[in-house]
Protein backbone atom coordinates (compact mmCIF):
# COMPACT_ATOMS: atom_id res chain seq x y z
CA UNK A 1 0.00 0.00 0.00
CA UNK A 2 1.78 3.34 -0.81
CA UNK A 3 1.73 6.58 1.43
CA UNK A 4 -0.73 8.13 0.08
CA UNK A 5 -3.50 5.54 0.38
CA UNK A 6 -2.31 4.87 4.56
CA UNK A 7 -2.57 8.78 4.87
CA UNK A 8 -5.84 8.85 3.20
CA UNK A 9 -7.26 5.66 5.15
CA UNK A 10 -6.11 7.04 8.63
CA UNK A 11 -6.96 10.50 8.14
CA UNK A 12 -10.84 9.18 6.64
CA UNK A 13 -11.20 7.27 9.83
CA UNK A 14 -10.41 9.97 12.37
CA UNK A 15 -13.01 12.67 10.03
CA UNK A 16 -15.98 10.05 10.20
CA UNK A 17 -15.07 9.90 14.26
CA UNK A 18 -14.98 13.78 14.21
CA UNK A 19 -17.74 13.87 12.18
CA UNK A 20 -20.09 11.42 14.03
CA UNK A 21 -19.65 12.89 17.53
CA UNK A 22 -22.48 15.31 17.71
CA UNK A 23 -24.51 12.38 16.23
CA UNK A 24 -22.97 10.23 19.03
CA UNK A 25 -23.66 11.95 21.91
CA UNK A 26 -27.21 12.80 20.83
CA UNK A 27 -28.17 9.03 20.56
CA UNK A 28 -26.14 8.11 24.08
CA UNK A 29 -29.24 10.16 25.19
CA UNK A 30 -32.54 8.73 25.80
CA UNK A 31 -35.37 11.55 25.52
CA UNK A 32 -38.62 10.75 27.60
CA UNK A 33 -40.50 11.46 24.75
CA UNK A 34 -41.10 8.70 22.27
CA UNK A 35 -41.48 10.53 18.95
CA UNK A 36 -42.20 9.35 15.19
CA UNK A 37 -39.91 7.39 13.23
CA UNK A 38 -39.39 10.92 10.91
CA UNK A 39 -38.54 13.39 13.61
CA UNK A 40 -36.05 11.21 15.18
CA UNK A 41 -34.48 10.48 11.91
CA UNK A 42 -34.86 14.16 11.35
CA UNK A 43 -32.76 15.18 14.58
CA UNK A 44 -30.52 12.97 13.33
CA UNK A 45 -30.03 14.31 10.34
CA UNK A 46 -29.41 17.80 11.89
CA UNK A 47 -26.75 16.42 14.34
CA UNK A 48 -25.06 14.95 11.27
CA UNK A 49 -24.78 18.18 9.47
CA UNK A 50 -23.43 19.51 12.81
CA UNK A 51 -20.67 17.49 12.68
CA UNK A 52 -20.21 17.89 9.13
CA UNK A 53 -19.97 21.37 9.19
CA UNK A 54 -17.44 21.77 12.45
CA UNK A 55 -15.31 19.47 10.85
CA UNK A 56 -14.94 21.47 7.20
CA UNK A 57 -13.00 24.29 10.19
CA UNK A 58 -10.49 21.54 10.51
CA UNK A 59 -9.62 20.22 6.81
CA UNK A 60 -9.89 23.43 5.41
CA UNK A 61 -7.70 25.48 8.14
CA UNK A 62 -4.68 24.09 6.48
CA UNK A 63 -3.60 22.58 9.36
CA UNK A 64 0.01 20.71 9.41
CA UNK A 65 -1.55 18.38 11.96
CA UNK A 66 -4.07 17.10 10.15
CA UNK A 67 -3.91 15.27 7.15
CA UNK A 68 -1.20 17.13 5.64
CA UNK A 69 0.43 13.62 3.80
CA UNK A 70 -2.59 13.21 1.40
CA UNK A 71 -2.15 16.75 -0.24
CA UNK A 72 -3.70 20.09 -0.43
CA UNK A 73 -5.67 19.02 -3.91
CA UNK A 74 -6.99 16.02 -2.35
CA UNK A 75 -8.22 17.84 0.63
CA UNK A 76 -9.51 20.33 -0.96
CA UNK A 77 -11.74 18.37 -3.25
CA UNK A 78 -13.16 16.36 -0.10
CA UNK A 79 -13.91 19.66 1.77
CA UNK A 80 -15.78 20.46 -2.11
CA UNK A 81 -18.05 17.66 -1.64
CA UNK A 82 -18.56 16.91 2.20
CA UNK A 83 -19.86 20.77 1.87
CA UNK A 84 -22.60 19.77 -0.52
CA UNK A 85 -23.23 16.88 1.46
CA UNK A 86 -23.44 19.06 4.44
CA UNK A 87 -25.95 21.30 2.35
CA UNK A 88 -28.04 18.26 1.39
CA UNK A 89 -27.87 17.50 5.09
CA UNK A 90 -29.63 20.72 6.32
CA UNK A 91 -31.91 21.22 3.54
CA UNK A 92 -33.41 17.40 4.39
CA UNK A 93 -33.06 17.78 8.51
CA UNK A 94 -36.41 20.09 8.28
CA UNK A 95 -38.04 18.72 5.03
CA UNK A 96 -38.03 15.19 7.34
CA UNK A 97 -39.18 16.88 10.38
CA UNK A 98 -41.92 18.96 8.46
CA UNK A 99 -43.34 15.87 6.84
CA UNK A 100 -43.39 13.97 10.09
CA UNK A 101 -45.26 16.47 11.82
CA UNK A 102 -46.32 19.64 9.47
CA UNK A 103 -47.47 21.83 12.61
CA UNK A 104 -43.37 22.42 13.54
CA UNK A 105 -43.45 24.89 10.85
CA UNK A 106 -43.96 27.11 13.10
CA UNK A 107 -40.69 27.33 13.56
CA UNK A 108 -39.92 29.22 10.68
CA UNK A 109 -43.03 31.78 11.26
CA UNK A 110 -41.56 35.15 12.70
CA UNK A 111 -45.06 35.57 14.43
CA UNK A 112 -44.92 32.94 17.05
CA UNK A 113 -40.94 33.64 17.90
CA UNK A 114 -39.58 36.45 15.67
CA UNK A 115 -35.92 35.65 16.81
CA UNK A 116 -36.28 32.31 16.20
CA UNK A 117 -37.55 32.30 13.19
CA UNK A 118 -35.30 34.71 11.72
CA UNK A 119 -32.00 33.10 12.81
CA UNK A 120 -33.31 29.95 11.09
CA UNK A 121 -34.25 31.11 7.67
CA UNK A 122 -30.86 32.68 7.87
CA UNK A 123 -28.74 29.80 8.56
CA UNK A 124 -30.77 28.26 5.38
CA UNK A 125 -30.00 31.62 3.68
CA UNK A 126 -26.49 31.07 4.92
CA UNK A 127 -26.22 27.37 4.02
CA UNK A 128 -27.11 28.22 0.12
CA UNK A 129 -24.97 31.21 -0.23
CA UNK A 130 -21.93 29.54 1.48
CA UNK A 131 -21.77 26.36 -0.94
CA UNK A 132 -23.40 28.72 -4.25
CA UNK A 133 -20.22 31.25 -4.14
CA UNK A 134 -17.81 28.41 -3.22
CA UNK A 135 -18.85 26.30 -6.80
CA UNK A 136 -19.35 29.26 -8.70
CA UNK A 137 -17.23 32.33 -7.43
CA UNK A 138 -15.95 33.56 -10.68
CA UNK A 139 -19.50 33.03 -12.11
CA UNK A 140 -20.90 36.04 -9.15
CA UNK A 141 -17.75 37.83 -10.08
CA UNK A 142 -16.28 37.45 -6.42
CA UNK A 143 -12.45 37.66 -6.04
CA UNK A 144 -10.77 35.98 -4.35
CA UNK A 145 -10.60 38.06 -1.29
CA UNK A 146 -13.87 38.97 -0.95
CA UNK A 147 -15.06 34.99 -1.43
CA UNK A 148 -12.56 34.24 1.49
CA UNK A 149 -13.94 36.85 3.73
CA UNK A 150 -17.34 36.10 3.31
CA UNK A 151 -16.65 32.15 3.30
CA UNK A 152 -14.95 32.73 7.28
CA UNK A 153 -17.98 34.89 8.27
CA UNK A 154 -20.44 32.70 7.12
CA UNK A 155 -19.01 29.46 8.40
CA UNK A 156 -19.20 31.25 11.83
CA UNK A 157 -22.04 32.25 11.73
CA UNK A 158 -23.52 29.00 10.38
CA UNK A 159 -21.76 26.63 13.04
CA UNK A 160 -22.36 28.61 15.88
CA UNK A 161 -26.37 29.07 14.75
CA UNK A 162 -26.41 25.19 14.25
CA UNK A 163 -24.99 25.09 17.79
CA UNK A 164 -27.56 27.48 19.26
CA UNK A 165 -30.21 25.64 17.56
CA UNK A 166 -29.21 22.55 18.70
CA UNK A 167 -29.11 23.36 22.37
CA UNK A 168 -32.31 25.13 22.70
CA UNK A 169 -34.38 22.88 21.17
CA UNK A 170 -33.40 20.41 23.91
CA UNK A 171 -34.98 17.54 23.02
CA UNK A 172 -31.89 15.30 22.35
CA UNK A 173 -29.43 18.45 24.24
CA UNK A 174 -30.93 18.11 28.14
CA UNK A 175 -28.84 18.44 30.80
CA UNK A 176 -25.64 20.37 31.37
CA UNK A 177 -23.31 17.73 30.65
CA UNK A 178 -24.48 16.99 27.02
CA UNK A 179 -25.13 20.66 26.18
CA UNK A 180 -21.04 21.31 27.54
CA UNK A 181 -19.81 18.25 25.75
CA UNK A 182 -21.98 19.29 21.93
CA UNK A 183 -20.81 23.02 22.90
CA UNK A 184 -16.86 22.52 23.64
CA UNK A 185 -16.67 20.12 20.61
CA UNK A 186 -18.34 22.44 17.88
CA UNK A 187 -16.50 25.34 19.84
CA UNK A 188 -13.22 24.01 18.98
CA UNK A 189 -14.04 24.04 15.08
CA UNK A 190 -14.66 27.89 15.64
CA UNK A 191 -11.46 28.39 17.61
CA UNK A 192 -9.87 26.58 14.84
CA UNK A 193 -11.13 29.13 12.55
CA UNK A 194 -10.02 31.66 15.00
CA UNK A 195 -6.56 30.39 14.58
CA UNK A 196 -6.26 29.90 11.16
CA UNK A 197 -7.50 33.62 10.46
CA UNK A 198 -6.37 35.57 13.60
CA UNK A 199 -3.54 33.82 15.64
CA UNK A 200 -1.76 32.77 12.47
CA UNK A 201 -1.18 35.82 10.73
CA UNK A 202 0.19 37.18 14.37
CA UNK A 203 2.96 34.44 14.48
CA UNK A 204 3.85 35.28 11.34
CA UNK A 205 4.61 39.20 12.10
CA UNK A 206 7.64 38.09 14.21
CA UNK A 207 8.73 36.14 10.65
CA UNK A 208 8.82 38.68 7.69
CA UNK A 209 10.17 38.54 4.54
CA UNK A 210 11.29 40.68 1.57
CA UNK A 211 11.45 40.17 -2.34
CA UNK A 212 14.70 40.57 -3.41
CA UNK A 213 14.65 40.26 -7.22
CA UNK A 214 11.70 40.36 -9.80
CA UNK A 215 12.21 38.88 -13.05
CA UNK A 216 10.25 38.38 -15.69
CA UNK A 217 10.06 34.81 -17.81
CA UNK A 218 8.30 33.53 -21.01
CA UNK A 219 5.18 33.17 -21.74
CA UNK A 220 3.70 36.60 -19.65
CA UNK A 221 4.98 35.36 -16.44
CA UNK A 222 7.26 36.83 -13.63
CA UNK A 223 9.85 35.28 -11.08
CA UNK A 224 9.74 36.33 -7.50
CA UNK A 225 12.55 35.80 -5.50
CA UNK A 226 11.89 36.04 -1.81
CA UNK A 227 14.80 36.10 1.21
CA UNK A 228 14.42 36.04 5.00
CA UNK A 229 14.17 39.46 6.40
CA UNK A 230 15.52 37.78 9.80
CA UNK A 231 17.05 34.82 11.42
CA UNK A 232 14.52 33.14 10.24
CA UNK A 233 13.81 29.81 7.54
CA UNK A 234 11.59 27.85 5.83
CA UNK A 235 12.56 24.24 5.13
CA UNK A 236 10.48 22.90 2.06
CA UNK A 237 9.91 19.82 0.27
CA UNK A 238 10.46 20.36 -3.75
CA UNK A 239 7.00 20.07 -4.96
CA UNK A 240 5.32 21.88 -2.40
CA UNK A 241 3.64 25.65 -1.96
CA UNK A 242 3.78 28.35 0.00
CA UNK A 243 0.50 31.10 0.77
CA UNK A 244 1.81 34.19 0.40
CA UNK A 245 0.86 37.80 1.77
CA UNK A 246 2.55 40.75 -0.17
CA UNK A 247 2.88 43.88 1.73
CA UNK A 248 3.25 45.48 5.46
CA UNK A 249 1.14 43.17 7.33
CA UNK A 250 -0.19 39.41 7.38
CA UNK A 251 -3.38 40.72 8.62
CA UNK A 252 -4.58 40.88 4.87
CA UNK A 253 -7.19 39.19 2.80
CA UNK A 254 -4.95 39.08 -0.23
CA UNK A 255 -2.98 35.87 0.63
CA UNK A 256 -2.66 33.47 -1.58
CA UNK A 257 -1.27 30.14 -2.99
CA UNK A 258 2.03 29.89 -4.95
CA UNK A 259 3.94 26.22 -5.60
CA UNK A 260 8.16 26.97 -5.04
CA UNK A 261 9.73 27.20 -8.21
CA UNK A 262 13.29 27.05 -6.71
CA UNK A 263 15.61 24.35 -5.28
CA UNK A 264 14.42 23.50 -2.00
CA UNK A 265 18.26 23.39 -1.04
CA UNK A 266 17.97 26.61 0.48
CA UNK A 267 15.51 27.43 3.81
CA UNK A 268 16.11 30.88 3.69
CA UNK A 269 15.33 32.01 0.39
CA UNK A 270 12.72 30.75 -2.04
CA UNK A 271 11.68 31.63 -5.73
CA UNK A 272 8.01 31.69 -7.44
CA UNK A 273 6.44 31.77 -10.85
CA UNK A 274 3.36 33.05 -11.56
CA UNK A 275 1.30 34.10 -15.01
CA UNK A 276 -0.44 36.81 -15.54
CA UNK A 277 -3.72 35.03 -14.92
CA UNK A 278 -5.76 37.16 -12.84
CA UNK A 279 -6.00 40.34 -10.49
CA UNK A 280 -3.51 40.03 -8.01
CA UNK A 281 -1.05 38.11 -10.15
CA UNK A 282 -1.47 40.65 -12.84
CA UNK A 283 0.46 43.04 -10.61
CA UNK A 284 3.65 40.94 -9.30
CA UNK A 285 5.51 41.92 -12.56
CA UNK A 286 5.55 45.65 -10.39
CA UNK A 287 6.09 44.32 -7.27
CA UNK A 288 9.67 46.22 -6.38
CA UNK A 289 12.96 44.72 -4.39
CA UNK A 290 12.46 45.21 -1.09
CA UNK A 291 8.67 44.73 -0.50
CA UNK A 292 7.74 43.34 2.81
CA UNK A 293 6.18 39.66 2.52
CA UNK A 294 5.02 37.00 4.83
CA UNK A 295 4.71 33.28 4.22
CA UNK A 296 2.61 30.48 5.75
CA UNK A 297 3.50 26.89 5.30
CA UNK A 298 4.65 24.82 3.41
CA UNK A 299 1.66 22.73 2.23
CA UNK A 300 1.27 19.67 -0.03
CA UNK A 301 2.33 16.49 -0.74
CA UNK A 302 3.50 17.00 -4.27
CA UNK A 303 6.62 15.37 -3.77
CA UNK A 304 8.50 12.50 -5.22
CA UNK A 305 9.95 9.36 -2.72
CA UNK A 306 13.46 10.47 -1.64
CA UNK A 307 14.67 6.99 -3.54
CA UNK A 308 12.82 5.52 -6.05
CA UNK A 309 15.06 4.15 -8.76
CA UNK A 310 11.84 3.97 -10.95
CA UNK A 311 11.84 7.22 -11.46
CA UNK A 312 9.01 9.71 -11.93
CA UNK A 313 6.98 10.96 -15.13
CA UNK A 314 5.83 14.37 -14.72
CA UNK A 315 3.17 16.06 -16.67
CA UNK A 316 2.81 19.95 -16.71
CA UNK A 317 0.77 22.52 -18.54
CA UNK A 318 1.47 26.02 -18.97
CA UNK A 319 2.55 27.45 -15.68
CA UNK A 320 1.68 24.41 -14.16
CA UNK A 321 5.56 23.46 -14.44
CA UNK A 322 6.39 25.57 -11.69
CA UNK A 323 6.13 22.90 -8.75
CA UNK A 324 7.98 20.42 -11.60
CA UNK A 325 11.01 22.80 -11.98
CA UNK A 326 11.24 23.07 -8.35
CA UNK A 327 11.77 19.02 -8.33
CA UNK A 328 13.98 18.90 -11.02
CA UNK A 329 16.19 21.71 -9.62
CA UNK A 330 16.27 19.95 -6.45
CA UNK A 331 16.80 16.65 -8.22
CA UNK A 332 19.49 18.14 -10.01
CA UNK A 333 21.20 19.76 -6.60
CA UNK A 334 21.14 16.73 -5.00
CA UNK A 335 23.04 14.74 -7.75
CA UNK A 336 20.04 12.64 -8.32
CA UNK A 337 20.31 9.70 -11.22
CA UNK A 338 16.56 8.63 -11.33
CA UNK A 339 15.29 8.49 -14.70
CA UNK A 340 12.77 11.45 -15.38
CA UNK A 341 10.28 11.86 -18.02
CA UNK A 342 8.42 15.51 -18.61
CA UNK A 343 5.66 16.22 -20.84
CA UNK A 344 5.38 19.92 -21.06
CA UNK A 345 2.33 21.68 -22.91
CA UNK A 346 1.51 24.67 -24.14
CA UNK A 347 -0.23 26.62 -26.74
CA UNK A 348 2.23 27.95 -28.63
CA UNK A 349 6.66 27.08 -28.31
CA UNK A 350 6.89 31.01 -27.13
CA UNK A 351 4.47 30.33 -24.24
CA UNK A 352 6.59 27.57 -22.63
CA UNK A 353 8.17 28.94 -19.89
CA UNK A 354 11.60 27.79 -18.92
CA UNK A 355 12.35 25.94 -22.06
CA UNK A 356 15.87 26.81 -22.08
CA UNK A 357 16.19 26.08 -18.45
CA UNK A 358 14.73 22.89 -19.29
CA UNK A 359 17.04 21.83 -22.11
CA UNK A 360 19.87 22.71 -19.99
CA UNK A 361 18.51 20.16 -17.33
CA UNK A 362 18.21 17.53 -20.09
CA UNK A 363 22.43 17.56 -19.71
CA UNK A 364 22.31 16.71 -16.13
CA UNK A 365 19.66 14.77 -15.20
CA UNK A 366 18.87 11.49 -16.48
CA UNK A 367 15.52 13.43 -17.95
CA UNK A 368 13.61 13.68 -21.52
CA UNK A 369 11.70 16.54 -21.97
CA UNK A 370 8.45 15.67 -24.74
CA UNK A 371 6.70 19.46 -25.26
CA UNK A 372 3.35 19.22 -26.77
CA UNK A 373 2.23 22.44 -28.50
CA UNK A 374 -1.34 22.61 -29.44
CA UNK A 375 -1.22 26.12 -31.78
CA UNK A 376 2.39 25.18 -33.02
CA UNK A 377 3.88 27.36 -36.19
CA UNK A 378 4.52 25.48 -39.53
CA UNK A 379 7.50 24.54 -38.72
CA UNK A 380 7.46 22.87 -35.45
CA UNK A 381 8.97 19.15 -35.40
CA UNK A 382 7.49 18.39 -32.10
CA UNK A 383 4.35 16.70 -30.66
CA UNK A 384 1.11 18.92 -31.30
CA UNK A 385 -2.01 18.92 -29.89
CA UNK A 386 -3.02 17.80 -26.60
CA UNK A 387 -1.77 15.46 -23.90
CA UNK A 388 -4.29 12.12 -24.46
CA UNK A 389 -3.88 8.64 -24.23
CA UNK A 390 -2.15 8.08 -27.89
CA UNK A 391 0.43 10.48 -26.78
CA UNK A 392 0.60 8.34 -23.69
CA UNK A 393 1.21 5.05 -24.92
CA UNK A 394 3.35 6.82 -27.28
CA UNK A 395 5.88 8.59 -25.54
CA UNK A 396 6.28 6.57 -21.85
CA UNK A 397 7.28 3.53 -20.49
CA UNK A 398 5.38 1.07 -19.54
CA UNK A 399 4.10 1.49 -15.83
CA UNK A 400 6.15 -0.84 -13.61
CA UNK A 401 4.32 -0.95 -10.29
CA UNK A 402 6.55 1.51 -8.64
CA UNK A 403 6.91 5.01 -10.76
CA UNK A 404 5.68 8.19 -9.29
CA UNK A 405 3.21 10.68 -11.36
CA UNK A 406 3.00 14.28 -10.61
CA UNK A 407 0.51 16.35 -13.16
CA UNK A 408 -0.24 20.38 -12.70
CA UNK A 409 -1.92 22.37 -15.12
CA UNK A 410 -5.07 23.28 -15.95
CA UNK A 411 -8.26 21.29 -15.18
CA UNK A 412 -8.76 19.94 -18.55
CA UNK A 413 -5.47 19.06 -19.18
CA UNK A 414 -5.37 17.24 -15.95
CA UNK A 415 -8.56 15.42 -16.21
CA UNK A 416 -7.37 13.89 -19.67
CA UNK A 417 -3.49 12.72 -17.68
CA UNK A 418 -5.21 11.53 -15.43
CA UNK A 419 -7.24 8.99 -17.51
CA UNK A 420 -4.48 8.18 -20.08
CA UNK A 421 -2.04 7.24 -16.91
CA UNK A 422 -4.89 4.91 -15.44
CA UNK A 423 -4.98 3.64 -19.33
CA UNK A 424 -1.95 3.14 -19.07
CA UNK A 425 -1.69 1.09 -15.98
CA UNK A 426 -0.66 3.67 -13.14
CA UNK A 427 -2.41 2.76 -9.66
CA UNK A 428 -4.71 6.05 -8.47
CA UNK A 429 -2.18 5.73 -5.24
CA UNK A 430 0.91 6.60 -7.21
CA UNK A 431 -0.75 9.70 -9.18
CA UNK A 432 -0.09 12.81 -7.57
CA UNK A 433 -2.12 15.86 -8.93
CA UNK A 434 -1.85 19.97 -7.93
CA UNK A 435 -4.60 21.34 -8.92
CA UNK A 436 -3.38 25.70 -8.98
CA UNK A 437 -7.22 26.55 -9.07
CA UNK A 438 -7.60 26.54 -5.32
CA UNK A 439 -11.34 27.90 -5.01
Amino acid sequence: MSRLARSAMLWCGAYLLLALLPLGIAVAIRPDEVREFGAELGAFLGFLALGVLACQAVISGRHRWFAESVGHDNILQFHRQTGIFALILVLAHPLVMLATRPAWIEYLDPREDTLRAITLILLLLAMLVLVASSLWRTRFGLSYEWWRALHGGLTLFVVAGGLGHAVMVQHYTQGVITTLALGALVCLSLLLVVESRLLRPWRLRQRPWKVVANEPERGDAATLTLEAAGGHRLDFAPGQFFWITVGETPFSLQQHPFSVASSSTDGKRFAFTAKRLGDFTNRLPDVTPGTRAFVEGPYGAFVPEPDNASGAVLIAGGIGVTPIMSILRSLRDQGDTRPLWLLYANKTWEDATFRDELSELEQTLDLDVIHVISDPEPEWSGERGKIDDALVRRRLPPDDGRREYFICGPEPLMDAAERALLKLGASPTRIYSDRFDIV
